[in-house]
């Protein structure tokens, strides 16, 4: 690629029945890793990723594994192709799919990573009831401000800043809620998500003490190519440092708008969506002005691969 491209790898949110399914039929290399994941797991996640049901894939410690197959699945058929980004980043989930393509972690590390990160997860989320809500139409200091405000009710926090004006908040039933009638109340909608925990937030800081641990197992190596991480949307390169970003990542704000106004004033021209559905194609371009010459990518199949390697190869 002659233009200074990046990998964007979607997270929770982006399933779809049937996602990776032409790629597991066209090449043996996808099938070992969804074999591979199938066998790290003891779930069948091919199944569930290519047939459902929805319900079942949706739930954290399937969903985590199946989605991050299927990232490792377009990533796998670009890297064979020899197509590679300058830089990459993923989406709260999406991040170990970014740290993969950078060299960071090894494909069964990765699988590994996440499943245990959707365990822990799933085991908090049951001890503490949370929910999640989509604030569109006000900035982050409004909606900061409002967060603030509603604190007396419990636990509510702002959970990813993903465009100017799309921010999700997250926290206890009664104060998230609390939190998004006052949203209302200034003229924003506020969208409840269908969630089963207050991810990014207190409510799972159980999560984070036995993730750093796991984490302190895996080997991080120094990633061969920049990763824009969640929490900082800054680079870094010290495998120590990245593994402790990736553990206060999952109490902490996922910083996209900030990351991707990075991108456009470090000069990315070619974004690609490697993984499913078009979730952050959708925020792109509420946050790349059109001055900015810029092109987007859905690699998310066989259409989309050949569509996006047709454009830049």
């Amino acid at each position: 690629m002659k233009k200074k491209a990046a990998f964007l790898f979607p997270g929770q949110g982006s399933q779809v029945v049937g996602m990776g399914l032409d790629l597991y039929q066209e090449y043996d290399f996808v099938r070992e890793i969804f074999d591979m994941v199938d066998e790290i797991t003891k779930i069948n996640i091919s199944r569930l990723c290519f047939k459902g049901p929805m319900e079942e894939l949706t739930l954290t410690v399937n969903l985590q594994p199946a989605i991050t197959a299927v990232n490792l699945a377009c990533l796998a058929v670009l890297d064979k192709e020899g197509v590679r980004p300058d830089i990459a980043a993923g989406h709260s989930l999406g991040e170990y799919s970014a740290m993969r393509a950078a060299g960071v972690i090894n494909s069964e590390d990765t699988c590994a990573l996440v499943f245990k990160r959707g365990h822990l997860m799933h085991r908090e989320a049951t001890k503490h009831k949370g929910t999640m809500y989509a604030i569109l139409g006000l900035n982050i200091d409004a909606v900061r401000e409002i967060v603030e405000n509603a604190r007396g009710n419990g636990v509510v926090a702002v959970a990813n800043h993903n465009t100017a004006e799309q921010i999700v908040i997250t926290g206890a039933p009664d104060a998230a809620k609390s939190a998004s009638e006052l949203a209302k109340s200034r003229g924003a909608k506020a969208i409840p998500l269908r969630v089963s925990g207050a991810w990014h937030s207190e409510l799972i800081r159980g999560a984070e003490k036995d993730f750093r641990a796991f984490l302190s197992e895996i080997s991080f190596s120094e990633p061969k190519l920049p990763v824009l991480f969640n929490i900082t949307a800054a680079f870094e390169s010290d495998p120590n440092e990245i593994k402790e970003i990736m553990a206060r990542q999952l109490c902490s704000p996922v910083l996209w708008y900030d990351s991707m106004c990075r991108m456009q004033e470090d000069g990315i021209e070619i974004f690609a969506e490697v993984g499913p559905k078009k979730v952050l194609t959708g925020l792109l371009r509420k946050i790349i002005p059109d001055t900015h010459e810029h092109e987007v990518y859905n690699v998310d199949g066989m259409k989309g691969i050949e569509a996006f390697l047709k454009a830049v190869t």
